[in-house]
């Protein structure tokens, strides 16, 4: 082996090394101070050596300059000293903030002046408590289920208490567990589930869920499980609006209910990023639009204020659904019923005019339509959009990389110029849609981009921040404020 080899390898174990002793400090921030540590949004929560090397990798992508461990590492011993509240901690922004601004001061005092509120509070966490429900368990509801527990921490914020299905079988309480700990598109849980039949609970990760086996949305008594001011996430689809989605507030223990599908009437379609603040305490009745409405709209507002809309065509091009059926057979609506799995579907979708009543700017500006294909999971979206300002290919994918690194947006909208990415490569994506700069076409005023979105743990994600804001637990965010660095093209950046 060549001394080139050698040294290459030895740097590559000297970081492996540096990734290692970083697991223990992210966990003691974690759990004594209430501290989610990221790098550009991906948390560092119980994560493996190599899930660490593979974030600092992935940060190229977000500036001219590599992510060292050699930053990073000194960083995370820093802030594990300072005895710090309840915060999100986006390390990468924080060690660019540093190198920008530093000015000479040593780490621990510039971290002592940019985490000034939370210094010295050792895991004081102002936020309250709200008890979380899941009405019905199926593939959203587990996901969420699954993000809540990751994001579970001490205790605060928002805390799964309990599942509600109807019951299907003698072994009912066994299969949901199951579902829960295994899946075929996401993979398997991470961490352990119990399950205690005399108790009706599952347990994953210490926390415990009652299940609740009713049909009637009206007549839980949840109290009666330590459960109040309850959160209700209507994961069913069966009722859209005010009316059907009411009776859950009839329940004892029900403060508010959030549904997991567009809504129907006067109901307020939020999609997070974009009109979340019209939230007020007064809506007891929110929805979460739709897994597409999620994913497009955040572009769309990007592409209007920056070029203006003047019409537009969505097509989307939508993984099957369990609404389809596996083989041919009877359905009520057109050509659901013919095979999933062995055809594209043309159907119908609501979330062109969805966008409407998130960003009323583009009311009657656009139209939609929809193929089902044969694949489980993620999507796409093609927006062909007629624009009152002439752009280029270049200057529209600068400013939607710049939205993804900088802007109020970058939780929702992801950008990617990578040659060789499909569909799979989006599972687990945590942003609402992914920009595909390399399929962009621009001809002055005529622009077509294609959005990627994982259509299941994307949305579920965006649902959970819609959550958030309804319960006001957001933890305060750290750094406040970003560095605005020269975008960086990197060869095979989204690779």
């Amino acid at each position: 082996m060549s001394q080139t080899s050698d040294s290459c390898l030895d740097k590559w174990m000297g970081r492996e090394a540096l990734a290692e002793a970083m697991i223990p400090v992210i966990g003691r921030l974690y759990r004594e101070n209430n501290v989610v540590t990221s790098i550009h949004g991906r948390s560092l929560i119980n994560k493996s050596t190599m899930n660490i090397l593979k974030a600092h990798r992935f940060a190229r992508r977000m500036s001219n300059h590599e992510l060292l461990l050699e930053e990073t590492a000194p960083l995370l011993n820093a802030l594990s000293e300072l005895e710090l509240g309840a915060a999100a901690i986006d390390i990468a922004r924080l060690t660019e903030k540093f190198r920008a601004e530093g000015n000479g001061a040593s780490l621990d005092e510039y971290l002592r002046a940019e985490l000034a509120e939370i210094v010295g509070k050792r895991g004081a966490d102002d936020r309250t408590s709200t008890d979380v429900v899941l009405y019905g368990f199926g593939r959203i509801g587990r996901l969420l289920a699954r993000i809540l527990i990751e994001k579970a921490g001490g205790g605060h914020g928002l805390r799964l208490r309990a599942i509600v299905v109807r019951k299907g079988a003698e072994n009912d309480l066994v299969k949901r567990a199951s579902l829960l700990r295994r899946d075929s598109v996401h993979g398997s849980f991470e961490g352990t589930i119990r399950v205690d039949e005399e108790a009706n609970t599952i347990t994953a990760n210490g926390v415990q869920i009652q299940v609740i086996y009713s049909d009637n949305p009206a007549t839980v008594d949840y109290t009666a499980f330590g459960i109040k001011d309850a959160l209700v996430v209507d994961n069913t689809g069966r009722w859209r609006d005010a009316d059907g989605l009411s009776q859950h507030l009839q329940s004892k223990g029900v403060a508010r209910v959030l549904l997991t599908a567009p809504g129907k009437g006067e109901l307020k379609n939020i999609v997070h990023g974009i009109n979340h603040r019209d939230i007020s305490d007064d809506d007891k009745i929110v929805t979460a639009a739709s897994c597409t409405t999620n994913a497009i709209t955040p572009v769309l507002k990007a592409i209007n204020d920056k070029f203006g809309i003047i019409h537009g065509h969505v097509e989307t091009v939508h993984s099957f659904t369990n609404d389809q059926n596996l083989i041919d057979n009877f359905h009520k609506g057109d050509r659901r019923g013919r095979s999933a799995a062995l055809n594209m579907v043309i159907t119908e979708t609501g979330a062109a005019k969805a966008v409407a009543k998130a960003l009323p700017e583009l009311q009657g500006k656009l139209t939609g339509n929809a193929i089902r294909v044969p694949t489980p999971d993620v999507s796409m979206a093609i927006l062909n959009l007629n624009l009152e300002k002439g752009t280029t290919r270049d200057e529209v994918n600068d400013f939607l990389r710049e939205m993804s690194l900088h802007s109020d947006l970058r939780k929702q909208i992801d950008y990617i110029d990578s040659p060789d990415v499909v569909s799979t490569d989006f599972v687990g994506s945590r942003r609402a849609g992914i920009v595909d700069g390399l399929a962009t076409i621009s001809n002055d005023k005529n622009l077509v981009l294609y959005v990627w979105y994982d259509n299941e743990f994307g949305y579920s994600c965006q649902v959970v921040r819609v959550m958030e804001e309804m319960a006001g637990v957001n933890p305060p965010s750290f750094p406040a404020r970003d560095v605005v660095a020269p975008i960086a093209v990197l060869e095979g950046a989204g690779a």
